[in-house]
């Protein structure tokens, strides 16, 4: 354990140089238990985890262990694709899933102005052997809804950005952090929601407001109803592809992406990283993705559909998933639930630009000196009840360590400078973050003297010697 906790220290100190990005792993880190850990550490490099404590780090190693198991096993029996380490290798499969499923299979779908029982949009195309909407410029970065079940939103927005660049040539990154905030009348934002109530709801308010003007932050918020009313991007109608129906979906995908549902709730789909997924899935709807294309690899057909699980996950964000004629709903329920936004008209036009927040107030450490807002003084010279130089911390409500250099966060208020760590607690039981290093406060006044932080009482360590007298 000591030798690992030494070798974790030295970890630490590399993770800003890492490079993001899955390391893979060879036959042999499977060999013993000290492989697995090399491995690990290997793989915290990569995708720049660092956990608090060592509870958390041994909890973390279990679950990474266990999922390599799976890859490997995994691997050796299948050919048409393969499964590789990623930056989810330390979550377990339940977690995973609790973090980013959220279709709402359950939700009674809308038709759009009465289209139900109407001849299909796309019932007389001929759909060509090969599209691929990437080549044609019709499909934005693939992004990402972290630890939020929001993959309704960004299925919905993918389909929106796609016909958007199609009718007016202009490839436009949207919101979904729009979509997740203010389509709270059928859609749940992290707790799920469907594609058709998305593109109702960008009908009704007029349009979607950009990317970043509205940025995604990962969480339900209260709705931001000024930025709500920039209606960049609109679209006048949507529909629905006919259900089971392949050939639909192919005709669909021929014209523009489209969004569809599927169950990805199998634990392959946690690390699938490239060729034609033919796993065992089943039909229960659960996650949402954008078809952009499909095609044929050796006489197999596939789709190429992008997810909102980060570019590091399969074939950089994309998966292809095999056509499958024989099942009537597709592979993982591929034909069962699909649709897409109809655009007509032009964009709405330009609305004045947001303005600018208000500027930040200083977090004011004397008459001389300040530090930017959301960080917190510290005095790095006392003289007795004065302070005659200031530092930053660059956090709020921060503990300023005795050593008059370093400074640790409020939920981590025990500054262990032989460690260099602050903890929770007089161990390192409740966990341990790294220290961070103050730096030079900024001359606020240097004609009105030095003297105490007045009306607020700076932390040094575990005293107090700037509080009231």
């Amino acid at each position: 354990m000591a030798a690992r906790l030494i070798f974790l220290t030295a970890l630490v100190c590399l993770l800003p140089l890492a490079l993001a990005g899955d390391p893979g792993y060879e036959e042999q880190d499977l060999e013993s238990e000290d492989a697995m850990w090399r491995r690990f550490n290997h793989w915290m490099v990569a995708n720049q985890k660092f956990y608090n404590g060592l509870y958390d780090v041994q909890a973390r190693f279990g679950v990474f262990k266990d999922n390599l198991r799976f890859i490997h096993g995994y691997n050796q029996n299948t050919t048409s694709h393969k499964l590789a380490l990623n930056e989810y290798a330390d979550l377990s499969h339940e977690e995973f899933k609790s973090q980013k499923l959220g279709f709402d299979a359950k939700a009674p779908r809308l038709r759009s102005s009465g289209k139900s029982g109407k001849k299909f949009l796309y019932d007389d195309v001929d759909p060509p052997e090969h599209i691929d909407w990437r080549e044609k410029g019709a499909v934005t970065q693939v992004k990402n809804q972290r630890s939020c079940g929001s993959c309704w939103a960004f299925s919905a927005v993918g389909a929106v950005e796609g016909i958007n660049k199609l009718v007016t040539g202009q490839l436009i990154s949207l919101s979904e952090q729009e979509l997740v905030d203010c389509d709270i009348t059928r859609d749940e934002g992290c707790t799920g929601g469907i594609m058709d109530y998305a593109f109702q709801f960008v009908i009704d308010n007029g349009g979607l407001d950009t990317e970043e003007d509205y940025p995604y932050t990962g969480a339900s918020r209260t709705c931001d109803t000024e930025r709500e009313g920039k209606h960049v991007v609109s679209i006048d109608d949507y529909d629905d592809v006919p259900v089971n129906d392949e050939l639909a979906l192919k005709k669909a995908v021929a014209k523009q992406p489209i969004s569809v549902a599927i169950d990805a709730k199998e634990r392959p789909f946690q690390f699938y990283s490239e060729g034609i997924f033919d796993g065992k899935c089943g039909t229960e709807l659960d996650h949402a993705l954008v078809a952009v294309g499909y095609g044929t690899d050796k006489g197999l057909g596939y789709w190429i559909a992008k997810n909102s699980w980060g570019p590091n996950w399969g074939e950089n964000g994309y998966i292809r998933i095999k056509m499958d004629q024989m099942e009537k709903q597709g592979l993982c329920g591929f034909y069962m639930q699909s649709s897409f936004p109809i655009k007509t008209s032009p964009n709405p036009p330009p609305g004045p630009p947001t303005p600018p927040p208000p500027p930040p107030t200083p977090e004011v450490c004397d008459g001389t000196h300040q530090c930017t807002h959301g960080t917190t003084c510290c005095c790095a010279f006392p003289i007795g009840s004065f302070c005659l130089a200031w530092g930053c911390c660059a956090m709020e409500d921060a503990t300023c360590c005795e050593d008059h250099q370093h400074c640790c966060p409020h939920d981590f208020p025990i500054c262990n400078l032989a460690a260099g760590v602050c903890m929770r607690g007089d161990d390192s039981s409740g966990g341990f973050v790294r220290m961070s290093k103050r730096v030079s406060a900024q001359l606020r006044n240097p004609f009105a003297g030095f003297g105490r932080k007045d009306g607020i009482v700076v932390r040094q360590g575990n005293w107090n010697i700037f509080a009231e007298s």
